[in-house]
């Protein structure tokens, strides 16, 4: 019994003393630092996030009247050659004209008799050849019409460059294959006809004729050079119609300053 009391005293000094010590420790840091461990202060740890809101760039607006007829011109003849490149490179490569339905190239008009007097022998391959090889020669012409197109923007002179950019979506485009039609054609023709030559299509439609005038007794001829060189050129035209019309209706086609200012301007005519 007596050693039982002199432990549990024991440990009663043990543990008062440790209080103490605890006590004496509470009290150095909370001089030290002002922290009182009787009521700790739970701390938040904070994570502060900044989010970046990104706000599309707008183009500044522009009033039309504030705009030259030069500004406007550049604008107007940089749409213009976006549109002879990106039709260009469409256009030039196979299947670029017969696979088109908007540009391909049909049979001469006052040839078609040809093509169903051909199919009604069996000779309807024959015929199909022949087209073929028209949008053939026009694949392989029209990649040397970007410098000649080119040249033509560039050195054209925009009379009323106002009235043409808030005319109707093809209006420059118009402008342009009034004013150029003649000296392109003059320009391109000879690329046409080496064209013809060098895809045989030449060699074909002589011989296509040949069997037309045989089964019929009749004489049909067609100067294909002149006929290709404008059908090729009127498929150019098109493609820089359907850029032009892009370029007006849709911002993100305007990948330019020149494009955004001019163009920008036509939104709010």
């Amino acid at each position: 019994m007596k050693k039982t009391f002199i432990l549990v005293a024991g440990l009663l000094f043990s543990v008062s003393a440790q209080a103490q010590i605890l006590d004496i420790i509470k009290s150095t840091v909370k001089n030290q630092t002002g922290v009182d461990l009787n009521n700790p202060v739970k701390t938040k740890t904070s994570t502060n996030t900044t989010t970046t809101t990104s706000t599309p760039t707008k183009s500044p607006s522009v009033n039309i009247s504030s705009l030259s007829s030069t500004q406007i011109s550049s604008g107007l003849k940089e749409a213009l050659s976006l549109g002879v490149t990106e039709g260009v490179k469409k256009l030039g490569v196979t299947d670029g004209f017969l696979k088109n339905e908007a540009v391909k190239i049909l049979m001469p008009e006052k040839l078609r008799v040809i093509d169903t007097k051909l199919r009604e022998f069996g000779l309807g391959s024959l015929a199909d050849q022949g087209v073929k090889l028209l949008n053939r020669a026009a694949e392989d012409a029209v990649t040397e019409a970007a410098p000649i197109f080119t040249k033509a923007i560039t050195s054209m002179t925009i009379t009323d460059a106002k009235n043409i950019l808030l005319g109707g979506d093809n209006s420059a485009t118009n402008y342009l294959q009034n004013k150029t039609q003649a000296q392109l054609f003059t320009a391109f023709q000879p690329k046409v006809k080496a064209s013809l030559g060098k895809v045989g299509a030449d060699k074909v439609w002589n011989n296509l004729i040949s069997k037309y005038n045989t089964l019929t007794g009749n004489a049909v001829s067609t100067d294909l050079n002149e006929y290709v060189t404008n059908e090729t050129i009127n498929g150019v035209f098109k493609m820089i119609a359907e850029k032009e019309t892009g370029i007006r209706n849709n911002s993100v086609m305007r990948t330019t300053s020149i494009l955004q200012k001019v163009f920008g301007a036509q939104d709010g005519k």
